[in-house]
């Protein structure tokens, strides 16, 4: 076990630290290896994994499916982040901090990255003019999406990463995030006991982008027994809201893509098309 009483150094140099993403994890960005990224047929080419990042953009494009914008088709292609793969030359010109998702839009005469999920969900709602209102309601929407993408790293990289994947497990870093997510889901858990959805009345990129980070504490599938030791029941009103929001088809079609991982969970690795959920039916019976 590593030494509590750690004093840093003067200067810091890199070490090899363990954990689930040690041999991934370097203080350099870049790219590491030659490869170009693969391209279909559709104007919109996404490149992600189905962690609650990459499950913001699918579930985005598939609501606008949905809600009847033909346009929205697109290619997903899978990105494994344990294998290094967001650190090709192809995928790190088209997101230079080498995390997913990333999209690119061929819509145009000139092709358009994006990167950042927050960003990927303004592009898309604002090229197709869904959920994103343009009334006064805006700023609260764009308040509650930022508020989303400024507490995933409390989230994930702060008490997923010390609670469920650090080599060992110290009690400083595990309370300080518990108590920050405590504090997130307390926060939204108020909002939504005023407001159906997290802008107002309406269902928003602010919920799409919450959604994958929020539910799968509700449902208890995300870093081991989070649920229980963050006793996420108390908090009913995100329970409710979460419920809702899974109910959506294209919310659950959404979460398929990209996904190689889980028992009991419909997995699409990729994604070229509507028929492909059809395919994957018709495997299932």
């Amino acid at each position: 076990m590593a030494d509590p009483t750690y004093t840093p150094p003067s200067v810091w140099q890199n070490t090899t630290s363990g954990g689930k993403f040690a041999s991934i994890n370097r203080p350099t960005a870049g790219a590491r290896f030659d490869k170009e990224l693969p391209a279909g047929e559709h104007a919109l080419q996404l490149y992600s994994l189905a962690t609650p990042n990459g499950v913001k953009a699918t579930i985005m494009l598939e609501e606008l499916l949905e809600a009847g914008h033909g346009d929205a088709e697109y290619d997903a292609w899978l990105i494994n982040i344990g294998e290094g793969d967001q650190f090709s030359s192809g995928f790190t010109a088209l997101n230079p901090n080498s995390k997913i998702p990333a999209l690119l839009d061929r819509s145009g005469d000139t092709p358009v990255r994006v990167f950042e999920s927050g960003a990927i969900l303004m592009h898309l709602a604002e090229k197709f003019g869904r959920f994103l209102p343009t009334d006064h309601t805006r700023a609260e929407v764009l308040s509650w999406l930022f508020w989303q993408m400024g507490s995933a790293p409390f989230i994930g990289g702060g008490f997923g990463h010390f609670y469920a994947y650090a080599p060992e497990k110290f009690e400083y870093p595990i309370d300080r995030y518990a108590m920050e997510t405590k504090r997130l889901f307390d926060v939204a858990d108020k909002r939504l006991g005023e407001t159906r959805y997290l802008g107002g009345d309406a269902y928003t990129v602010a919920d799409i982008a919450t959604f994958p980070w929020l539910a799968p504490f509700v449902e208890g599938i995300i870093y081991e027994d989070a649920k229980t030791f963050l006793s996420i029941d108390d908090y009913s009103n995100v329970a409710r809201w979460a419920g809702e929001i899974a109910q959506r088809p294209a919310v659950q079609r959404g979460q398929m893509v990209n996904r190689t991982w889980g028992e009991d969970v419909e997995q699409l690795p990729e994604r070229h098309g509507a028929s492909d959920f059809d395919k994957l039916r018709a495997l299932r019976d």
